[in-house]
């Protein structure tokens, strides 16, 4: 059995649900280990909210509590470690450390801790995953407006994420990567090959965007807010084509686009300390276009 520590957004909880579809399709047993959402205390409880659980058609099994506890030592007391390790048995985690490991493919009996983000785990199962992610329907009928919109256009999500890397203990890791000449040279790329697109600019940040992004052909949407953001991220899905943000969210915004000629536009980084080539991103993301904080493409 794999055992997948879940955490994080919504964003990176898709990232660890695909991962135990792209395990499972290996004949693999997979369970998805929701602890730090509902036993953690202190620096281990995950503040963000579990949602998952509110998505439909996944088909996940989570893991127990004594499952958790026998495949991880972070979690227990010193007294039950001593006494495990007494009768041979050993923490099992394997922790994430590159951006892609396909050794993990090969691996049984292990506790798998990280964000497994990399395109390339997941390049043969998209359709799966389009088929099996279903976000519960809205009772906003602003969105089911904008969708129909967004389905009569040429359609183009838009995402800016400014104010949570603005105020977090690190936020030098995530800023200045999605630059005005990153956007710039997104947009150019689009208007060169999409007729009359209209943007759709999603953002943490609305008064900043209404500011910044007001041409006749951009729509702000702004009204998903607390438990209904994960809508943003539908609208995004609804796009004929997307620019995304250093971010999860809207990364699985285009992923899950069924557009068979989508443009999906990422940057070329995802935060300021990655230390994979070039070369390595484009082949870990072979289907999206990459551009640099400085609007170059990337290839």
């Amino acid at each position: 059995m794999v055992i997948i520590h879940v955490m994080g957004g919504l964003g990176n909880q898709l990232y660890q649900y695909a991962i135990s579809e792209k395990l499972k399709s290996l004949g693999k047993e997979v369970k998805l280990d929701f602890y730090a959402y509902k036993y953690a205390q202190g620096d281990e409880k995950e503040w963000r909210r579990l949602e998952l659980d509110r998505l439909e058609g996944l088909g996940y099994e989570e893991c127990t509590l004594k499952e958790h506890i026998m495949y991880r030592d972070s979690s227990m007391k010193t007294v039950d470690r001593i006494r495990r390790r007494l009768f041979g048995r050993r923490d099992r985690t394997v922790s994430e450390n590159g951006d892609y490991m396909p050794e993990i493919y090969q691996m049984d009996n292990v506790y798998l801790y990280g964000f497994w983000g990399c395109e390339k785990y997941y390049e043969d199962i998209i359709p799966l995953l389009q088929q099996k992610i279903h976000f519960p329907k809205s009772n906003n009928p602003q969105n089911a407006q904008a969708a129909a919109a967004m389905g009569s256009e040429q359609s183009v999500s838009v995402h800016i994420r400014r104010q949570d890397y603005l105020t977090v203990a690190d936020g030098r890791r995530y800023m200045d990567i999605c630059t005005k000449k990153y956007y710039r040279a997104a947009m150019e790329y689009i208007n060169k090959r999409v007729q009359k697109p209209v943007y759709y600019i999603f953002s943490d940040d609305s008064e900043y965007v209404k500011r910044h992004f007001n041409e006749d052909n951009m729509r702000v949407v702004d009204w998903n807010t607390g438990g209904d953001s994960m809508y943003d991220m539908e609208l995004m899905s609804r796009c004929r084509h997307n620019i995304c943000a250093n971010s999860t969210f809207s990364i699985w915004g285009a992923r899950l686009n069924k557009n068979p000629h989508k443009i999906m536009i990422r940057p070329l980084r995802h935060d300021n300390y990655e230390k994979t080539s070039v070369s390595e991103t484009a082949d870990y993301w072979k289907n999206w276009i990459l551009i640099d904080a400085d609007g170059n493409i990337c290839r």
